[in-house]
C-alpha cells in the first residue's frame, strides 16, 4: 500500500494527518493524491456541493496595506469607493442572489472593522433577510468585538469569515498594519458569540508550501468549517502586481493536501478562479466541494449559470439552485 493510500484510509477512519505526513505529501504523486482527497470528500461530504454569493457592501479607502488588496488607500488601483450600503441596498441584491438559486449570502465591507452604528445598519439588513428570504447569512467585517458579535448573532447572523490570508512567518511581509493573531482574535470571538466561522488564506503571494500546510493546521485548530482558497489575482497598482501566476498542479496539490488536514470542511475555491484556467475544474476534482459564484469584490468572477453546470456535470449536487 502506499503512503498516500495507507494515510487516506486512516482519514477516513478520523485519524488526524501530522504536519510531517501532511509536508510528505508535497512529494506524492499528484494524480493519486488528488484522487484520493477526492474519495475523502465523498466520504465526508457525499456530493454536496455548497455555493455562496458575496455583495461589496464597503467599498475602498481601507486603512489597512494588505499588499494584495485593490481596495487598500495605500495603493492605486481604480478601485471603486463607496460607503456602506444601505439594508434596502442589501436586501435588493440578496434576494436577485436567492432568485438564482445560491443558498449562502455574505456581507462583506472594506475597512479593519466597522463602527458601533455600522454594526446597527448591518444588523439591520441581517435581520430583513432573515424575514424575507430563506438564505444563509455570513458576514465578513474585519476585526470586530465581542460586543458586536453578539450583537450581529442576535440578529440573526450565522456565520462569520475573516481569512487569515498566509501563514504567521509570512504574514509581516504581506500585511503590518494588523497581525496574524488578530485575525485569529476575531475568529474566536466570533465562537464565543455562537457563531460558525470561515476562514482560509490566498495562495500565491509568495508563501512556501510548508506555509499553506501550517496555515491549513491552524485553521483546523479553530475548526473552520468552510475554508475559502483563493489564488492571487495580481492587481495593477499593488505592491503584488507582478507575482508569478500559481500553476493549477500547484494549485490542486495545495487543495488536496487541506482535505486531507480538514476532511469535514468545506473546502470553498474562491477568487482567482479565472486564473487557473479551467475555473477551478481540476480543484473540484481534488478534493474541494464548494465556492464563490458570481463576481468578487473588484474583480470578476464566474458566473453562477456556469458553476452550476460545471459542478453538476462533476456529479455534485448544488444546494439552492433551481
Amino acid at each position: 500500500m502506499s503512503f498516500i493510500s495507507d494515510l487516506k484510509e486512516k482519514v477516513l477512519s478520523g485519524y488526524e494527518v501530522t504536519r510531517d505526513e501532511a509536508i510528505r505529501l508535497l512529494n506524492e504523486d499528484l494524480d493519486e493524491l488528488c484522487n484520493a482527497a477526492n474519495e475523502i470528500r465523498k466520504k465526508f461530504h457525499g456530493d454536496n456541493f455548497d455555493f455562496c454569493s458575496i455583495v461589496n457592501a464597503r467599498s475602498g479607502r481601507c486603512s489597512e496595506n494588505c499588499k494584495y488588496c485593490a481596495q487598500s488607500s495605500y495603493y492605486h488601483t481604480g478601485a471603486p469607493e463607496y460607503k456602506l450600503l444601505s439594508a434596502d441596498e442589501i436586501v435588493a441584491d440578496a434576494k436577485k442572489k436567492e432568485a438564482a438559486g445560491i443558498p449562502r449570502y455574505s456581507i462583506v465591507t472594506s475597512g479593519r472593522t466597522l463602527s458601533n452604528r455600522d454594526v446597527e445598519q448591518i444588523c439591520e439588513a441581517i435581520q430583513r433577510l432573515k424575514k424575507e428570504t430563506k438564505l444563509s447569512v455570513c458576514l465578513s467585517a474585519g476585526l470586530l468585538n465581542h460586543e458586536q458579535f453578539d450583537k450581529l448573532k442576535a440578529a440573526g447572523l450565522t456565520r462569520f469569515h475573516n481569512n487569515l490570508e498566509t501563514y504567521r512567518r509570512h504574514f509581516p511581509d504581506v500585511c503590518t498594519t494588523h497581525t496574524y493573531d488578530d485575525k485569529i482574535a476575531a475568529l474566536q470571538n466570533a465562537l464565543a458569540a455562537g457563531l460558525e466561522i470561515c476562514s482560509g488564506g490566498i495562495m500565491g503571494l509568495g508563501e512556501t508550501m510548508e506555509d499553506r500546510i501550517d496555515m491549513g493546521l491552524d485553521l483546523r485548530k479553530l475548526g473552520v468549517k468552510s475554508t475559502p482558497v483563493n489564488v492571487l489575482n495580481a492587481i495593477p497598482g499593488t505592491p503584488y502586481e507582478n507575482l508569478p501566476k500559481l500553476t493549477n498542479d500547484e494549485f490542486c496539490r495545495i487543495v488536496a493536501i487541506y482535505r486531507f488536514i480538514n476532511p469535514k470542511a468545506f473546502i470553498r475555491l474562491a477568487g482567482g478562479r479565472g486564473v487557473l484556467g479551467d475555473d477551478g475544474k481540476q480543484a473540484f476534482k481534488s478534493g474541494a466541494n464548494a465556492a464563490i459564484t458570481d463576481d468578487m469584490l473588484t474583480t470578476a468572477g464566474v458566473n453562477s449559470c456556469k458553476d452550476f453546470e460545471l459542478v453538476k456535470g462533476l456529479g455534485f449536487k448544488p444546494h439552492g439552485f433551481l
